[in-house]
């Protein structure tokens, strides 16, 4: 079962993609960046001197005073992580950067939740865990903005409090928004805050502290500027958290994506990346937004889902090669165990949707709950659904407390979190908690109804999505011609920077089937002739062969190596 498909190609402004030309792209370069909204070169230059700077990151140069001064004072500093790869990127970044900055060895100490245990958040009982290690200072990465009870222990412990998230901030039953008692908010999406990017990642939140922290430290007199801590070594980190969170990447965002890997690929990155890099079979020489996105990110991802995230930030923060290798194969055989979990789960969840909805358009919103489920997974496999079936999708599974905790993946113009808010209005007594973003969410419920639950979303989805927003929509790139299909472009195109809201490009050609044959566990391969020229593709997860002659494909180009040659293929999206 799948949504219906519409093909539709992106509108690149001539104008934009003219004067694009004229500031030294290529032709196809700048086709590709007008129709994503770039009207500049300037735009793509990924320089550090164009990123907004701290000071307008509202909170940030209270959290940097209150830093320092710990800092100077000796105080214990515990960061507060999350169970993602968001979340353990900005640990290991911040740990990293405090470093750099002064801070001693035994000032420095983090504590993670346990998923299945601690839920998410900084609650009091991670405030509790931090209390034992004798910790002065709690820093929040990727979390915190919503956690009032929390925070309001740790102040009761005599804890100074900074919190540095991204997510929305929690609101009363009025709808009126209400922030945490802590000492200093650092938070992009805050009441108030007048910083251009809103798309900042966790980790991307923790580096604009550290630049924060370096400038209050260089005003003091720790440093001269021309002397003072390089905290770019951290953008491999801030780089790949950026792209794992999918967040939108914005040009500050791409900026910090693009410096990230320019150090990767210069070979000037943290031990653990280089190990993580070298498990998942890639190479870190030629590294791309979507290593991140599919090889690295799952791999630290598969530690808070699975087993214990400190897996994850240890590889991170790691300075022995030996070691972080050791971690980075440790997070490998934990991703093989996620995939073998979400296989079974993928397959149970088409038996349930194959009862519940035997024939006929899917309903415009989904929630699925067996106990079979694993709470680690539920996020990829509404993901999973959502893509197949183009509706809001959660997934539930029973946590270890025995409350149902899902995860809800959603599409364009469905405000997840919004849409939880306005649920758990209308059906009091059913969350026992949420939160997330527009496109990802989570939720408890305090009733253990999903039915419950999957009727009111549907009914909010009814009122908010008109049938035309319930169509997948695949927008491409236009065709390319016989001359620009090949390696070369493959590997240019693979060099940017492309991501959530700055999608790799897409093309649709039409071409003659030569050959096809199924491989592997349900790949289609296939032999292409277009003028004269035969091309490789393949189709990943598609079983049915297709019909010839002629088929239209929509595809993306790769560079594809096979015992040490590396060669051109074509990978199908989609028939167009």
């Amino acid at each position: 079962m799948s949504a219906p498909l519409r093909v539709i190609a992106r509108n690149a402004e001539p104008r934009s993609a003219w004067a694009l030309e004229q500031q030294g792209l290529s032709p196809l370069l700048a086709r590709l960046y007008a129709a994503r909204g770039v009207r500049s070169a300037a735009e793509l230059d990924p320089d550090l001197r164009h990123l907004h700077p701290p000071a307008q990151l509202k909170g940030s140069e209270q959290a940097a005073a209150l830093l320092a001064d710990a800092l100077a004072a000796g105080r214990r500093l515990c960061v507060v992580a999350d169970y993602d790869c968001d979340g353990a990127t900005a640990c290991a970044t911040l740990l990293r950067g405090l470093a750099l900055l002064g801070a001693r060895p035994e000032q420095l100490d983090y504590v993670v939740p346990d998923r299945a245990v601690h839920g998410y958040g900084l609650t009091p009982a991670i405030v509790d865990l931090a209390l034992a290690q004798q910790a002065q200072v709690l820093i929040t990465v990727d979390n915190g903005i919503a956690s009032l009870e929390g925070v309001a222990h740790a102040k009761a412990q005599g804890l100074q409090v900074v919190v540095t998230d991204h997510h929305l901030c929690a609101a009363d039953a009025e709808g009126r928004v209400q922030l945490p008692a802590a000492d200093a908010i650092v938070n992009p999406n805050q009441p108030g805050c007048p910083f251009p990017s809103k798309a900042l990642a966790g980790v991307g939140v923790a580096f604009y502290v550290l630049l924060a922290l370096r400038a209050e430290l260089r005003a003091r007199g720790a440093f001269e500027a021309t002397q003072q801590p390089r905290l770019d070594s951290l953008l491999d980190l801030v780089a790949l958290g950026t792209v794992a969170d999918v967040v939108p990447l914005d040009a500050n965002n791409r900026r910090l994506v693009a410096q990230g890997l320019r150090r990767i690929r210069a070979g000037q990155m943290q031990p653990g990346i280089r190990a993580l890099f070298q498990v998942a079979g890639r190479e870190s020489e030629r590294a791309s937004s979507q290593d991140f996105g599919f090889a690295l990110g799952p791999r630290v991802n598969a530690a808070g889902r699975l087993a214990d995230m400190r897996l994850g930030i240890e590889c991170l923060r790691c300075d022995d090669p030996a070691r972080a290798l050791l971690l980075a194969q440790q997070l490998d055989a934990i991703n093989r165990e996620r995939r073998a979990v979400e296989t079974d789960m993928r397959e149970q969840a088409e038996l349930l949707l194959a009862r519940a909805l035997p024939q006929g358009a899917p309903p415009p919103a989904l929630a699925l709950f067996d106990e079979s489920f694993h709470e680690g997974v539920v996020g990829i496999l509404a993901g999973r659904l959502k893509d197949a079936l183009h509706r809001p999708c959660f997934v539930f599974a029973r946590g270890a407390d025995g409350r149902l905790k899902g995860s809800g993946r959603s599409i364009p113009g469905f405000h997840l979190r919004d849409a939880l808010d306005l649920l758990a209005k209308r059906e009091p007594g059913l969350l026992a908690k949420f939160g997330g973003h527009a496109m990802a969410a989570g939720c408890t419920l305090d009733a253990p109804e999903p039915a419950r639950f999957e009727a009111a979303l549907r009914a909010i989805a009814q009122d908010w999505l008109p049938p035309e927003a319930l169509a997948r929509e695949l927008r491409h790139d236009g065709a390319l011609g016989a001359e620009q299909l090949t390696l070369a472009m493959a590997e240019q195109l693979e060099g940017q920077v492309w991501g959530q809201g700055f999608e790799a490009p897409l093309f649709v050609d039409e071409f003659e089937l030569r050959d096809q044959r199924l491989v592997g566990s349900g790949h289609l391969k296939l032999r292409l002739r277009q003028q004269g020229q035969d091309f490789d593709a393949i189709w990943f997860r598609r079983a049915d062969t297709l019909d010839g002659p002629r088929v239209r494909l929509a595809y993306r180009l790769q560079r594809d190596a096979w015992n040490g040659q590396a060669r051109l293929q074509l990978l199908v999206e989609a028939l167009a």
